[in-house]
């Protein structure tokens, strides 16, 4: 491609920097401004006059970093906040840690003293460079402003390809000010040395892949939020149904595949369905795709899925064999590998085979029926459960985001999301995050529904967003489910810790919602009792604007299936004990020492009589 050359003219880097984000299509900036970024807003208040971008004025810069995660799941593009030095800096370091964690492309600008003043322990100087490199995928300190445009290609290329991730610009008060000759640099216009991502996968690898996938009698995909990243909902969907493959999926997973679909058993893990976690226990092939066998999927990681060979597709090296050694590793983009195996296929007319698998699906179907997710109902108080199936009835096409805890695995037990519809900190686990990145998803695409789900414990991490949802009228919609407590924190105590509720109950302090609410100028709700949770939601949903509605919830509801510390994922508690369960009693096959269940005659991995 041939890129036009631009002629030099005298600019600022803040004007750089400003410019070089509009080229590379950014909307909408998160932020909160401070004296070393002041330079940069400065520009940033010319560009808005001019139209074409516009800044959200947070109240924390917690929930800028959030915001911009959100505006990013939402969506596939980068996510942009702004934050000063110092404070500042250092309040956006919970946000991109989530991001890191969950693979989110983000473009992180932090203002810095300037540079003389770096070093000697400046007013708000503080080293986010040093602070972030655990949880960034990469940094740049700004020295010179002729560098401002090419660090801007640069880091919103290294943001979205291969695995994405975070990427840190942090920019010293005198490069914004500083006056130099600039010449744009166009998007892609640039020499990145020594990165070089591995998109397409190995084709001996896959041939292999596709073998063991033929052979396989009870195979499963096991899909995490790779797949996702890459946009690999179409060809996941087609590999499933020419082999008739059963697909269970991660919390960050949710979405790459219609959980309405006969061949989906939803989400596995901890608090995964448990017809899920028997066929991961039971299954002898583990097709990993975009997962990186996360301690919350696997329980008792030598146990997971023990009588199964694996292949495992992802986009980073580093993952392929970091947990699990496969017997097929595959390194590529998720999508790119999957048309290349889908290709494959059809070019060599290899037939579905469905007959073999018939009995295994069967088997799943059962367990299906046997261990159904349940919402209870209770006559004076709501069920948490019953909240998000009344969701699921009136908004089943809204993006959702959740905080976390109890509320968060309910959601994602009962959902159904469409691709990039679930938006939830998966990894790092974040309170707060939930308010926040809903404001982030409306504001990056305004036509959807967008509703948050909450605890009362999560809600008051970020509960100061509510003035940046008033300001702009960021028609987000908020569900609190309040049973006045932290509530997974209390299920563990309940459970590990012989109900000791240690600093767990949030009742004392908790403010009323529905008036907070009204404080901020916004609609406010208020539920007790069952009977009126339909009609609220249908209320909340009609309303033109935000709203927040706190529905009071069942105070001891635990949230189950739970795999508990230690246990394989076939040792669930909070289910029933039926006879098509497998068996959890566990043996070493006494030839290579692998370990199987009971129900094996045969050890899978030699083949010894056990």
């Amino acid at each position: 491609m041939q890129l036009q050359r631009v002629e030099a003219r005298r600019a600022t880097g803040a004007h750089a920097l400003i410019d070089s984000l509009k080229r590379h299509g950014v909307r909408h900036i998160f932020g909160y401004p401070g004296g070393a970024i002041l330079p940069i807003y400065d520009e940033l208040y010319r560009a808005e006059a001019e139209g074409g971008i516009q800044h959200i004025l947070v109240r924390h810069e917690q929930g800028a970093s959030h915001a911009a995660d959100g505006y990013a799941r939402a969506t596939g593009q980068v996510g942009v906040c702004f934050g000063t030095s110092g404070p500042g800096a250092t309040n956006l370091v919970t946000g991109i840690a989530t991001a890191h964690m969950d693979s989110i492309p983000m473009v992180i600008v932090t203002g810095q003293v300037p540079r003389a003043a770096i070093g000697t322990d400046a007013f708000q100087e503080t080293d986010i460079f040093g602070i972030t490199l655990p949880i960034i995928k990469h940094s740049y300190v700004v020295r010179q402003p002729e560098d401002m445009s090419r660090i801007v290609a640069e880091a919103f290329h290294l943001a979205i390809t291969g695995r994405p991730g975070p990427v840190l610009i942090d920019i010293p008060k005198d490069v914004g000010l500083e006056e130099f000759d600039y010449i744009p640099v166009a998007p892609g216009d640039f020499t990145l040395r020594g990165y070089r991502p591995t998109v397409k996968g190995n084709p001996r690898q896959i041939d292999q892949a596709i073998t063991l996938i033929r052979e396989a009698a009870r195979p499963l995909m096991y899909v995490g939020g790779g797949a996702i990243a890459a946009g690999a909902h179409e060809e996941l969907k087609e590999l499933a149904e020419h082999f008739s493959l059963p697909v269970t999926t991660t919390l960050m997973g949710k979405g790459a595949f219609d959980e309405n679909h006969p061949l989906s058993v939803g989400m596995l893990g901890m608090h995964g369905t448990a017809y899920a976690n028997f066929s991961v226990s039971e299954c002898d092939l583990l097709i990993a795709i975009g997962a990186r066998f996360d301690d919350r999927v696997t329980g008792k990681l030598d146990e997971f899925a023990s009588h199964a060979k694996v292949i495992h597709i992802d986009i980073d090296p580093a993952e392929v064999g970091k947990n699990r050694a496969p017997e097929v590793p595959i390194v590529g983009d998720v999508r790119q590998v999957l048309m290349h195996l889908l290709r494959k296929v059809k070019e060599e007319r290899i037939p579905a085979q469905t007959s073999t698998t018939q009995a295994w699906r069967d088997r799943i179907d059962r367990w299906r029926q046997d261990y159904p997710l349940l919402v209870p109902i209770y006559e004076d108080t709501v069920s948490p459960q019953s909240v998000i199936a009344e969701l699921t009835k009136q908004a089943p096409h809204a993006y959702y985001t959740t905080d976390v805890g109890q509320h968060q695995m309910w959601a994602a037990q009962f959902l159904k999301n469409g691709p990039r519809q679930w938006i939830s900190s998966a990894g790092l686990g974040t309170m707060g995050f939930g308010l926040p990145a809903a404001m982030g998803a409306k504001v990056a695409l305004p036509d959807e529904e967008v509703i948050c789900i909450s605890g009362d414990g999560s809600f008051q991490m970020n509960l100061q967003e509510l003035g940046t949802l008033a300001q702009y009228g960021i028609n987000v919609k908020t569900v609190i489910l309040n049973n006045g407590w932290q509530g997974m924190v209390r299920q563990w105590q309940e459970a590990f810790y012989g109900e000791r509720y240690s600093s767990s109950n949030m009742e004392v302090g908790m403010p009323d919602v529905e008036l907070l609410s009204q404080a901020y100028g916004l609609k406010g709700m208020k539920v007790r009792r069952p009977e009126e949770v339909s009609e609220a939601i249908a209320t909340m949903l009609a309303h033109q604007g935000p709203v927040v509605l706190e529905i009071y919830v069942h105070k001891t509801e635990n949230c189950y299936p739970m795999i508990a510390p230690g246990k394989n994922n076939a040792q669930m508690i909070g289910i029933p004990d039926r006879p098509s369960a497998p068996s959890h009693d566990v043996i070493e096959c006494p030839s290579c020492g692998a370990v199987n269940t009971s129900s094996n005659t045969f050890c899978p991995k030699c083949g010894s009589k056990l």
